[in-house]
């Protein structure tokens, strides 16, 4: 396992833990006749070793691109590409916990449990990951996006490179200069949709086009726009960013 692989999967790995903890405590599947430390020891095996099996099922998944665009279909798939390998595991760590005689038998009976409690990490997984706020470039003969409007007189026609908030103030950042007004990021970005770009961090949204570098060190990225200014990339969104070709 590489450093890359836990970073992007640190995520994953935590709720893999945080529901260990609780099968742990609350005894599931049958587990409460055995001692605390014996349940702890195997829920969290279990959970964290199913943890990582999942995540190199994503990532085969991600790399390959596999039904993006239909979430619904990829998590059911995923959920049984690993509960093939994770139904193994699961049986030869029960039989080695609990003493359970590892049979072909013992083996089919895990199955459903692991599909089950493997449908349920997929689909927190889903519902905790985070996408930034993306706008999307507008085709030939749209109107103009309706936050060029906004702009002060001393900056209109210039191209927006970014948006940065500072307090109750938006800063934009653009090919004749920057400048301040009173503006929320959120409505901002509504009001980009027409330039290609997204929200990198909570404080700022970044046209794509005005990236000219981009520097990864200790798990996060920093993109340098054209006017040298440098940008956060969130570690909330620096998966979904990378994932779509922006560093």
């Amino acid at each position: 396992m590489t450093r890359r692989f836990f970073v992007d999967n640190g995520r994953g790995l935590a709720i893999a833990a945080v529901a260990g903890v609780f099968l742990a405590l609350s005894g599931a599947f049958e587990t409460g006749r055995a001692p605390m430390q014996i349940r702890f020891a195997f829920w969290m095996t279990a959970m964290i070793g199913g943890g990582v099996i999942g995540g190199v099922v994503a990532d085969v998944f991600r790399a390959y691109g596999w039904w993006d665009e239909k979430p619904l279909v990829q998590g059911a798939v995923m959920t049984v590409a690993m509960s093939l390998p994770l139904t193994v595991f699961i049986w030869l760590l029960t039989g080695l916990a609990f003493g359970n005689p590892m049979t072909a038998r013992t083996l089919l009976f895990s199955a459903p449990a692991v599909v089950l409690v493997s449908a349920i990490m997929v689909a927190l997984n889903y519902a905790t990951s985070r996408k930034p706020p993306v706008t999307h470039a507008a085709p030939t003969g749209a109107a103009p996006p309706r936050f060029l409007e906004r702009l002060p007189l001393k900056l209109r026609g210039a191209e927006v490179w970014a948006v940065e908030a500072e307090d109750h103030y938006l800063r934009l950042h653009t090919s004749r200069g920057q400048d301040l007004i009173l503006m929320r990021l959120a409505d901002a970005v509504a009001e980009l949709e027409g330039l290609e770009g997204a929200q990198t961090h909570r404080s700022w949204w970044v046209a794509k086009d005005a990236v000219t570098d981009a520097k990864r060190g200790d798990g996060r990225a920093t993109l340098t726009l054209k006017d040298g200014a440098l940008v956060p990339v969130s570690r909330a969104y620096a998966k979904a960013l990378r994932e779509a070709g922006w560093y």
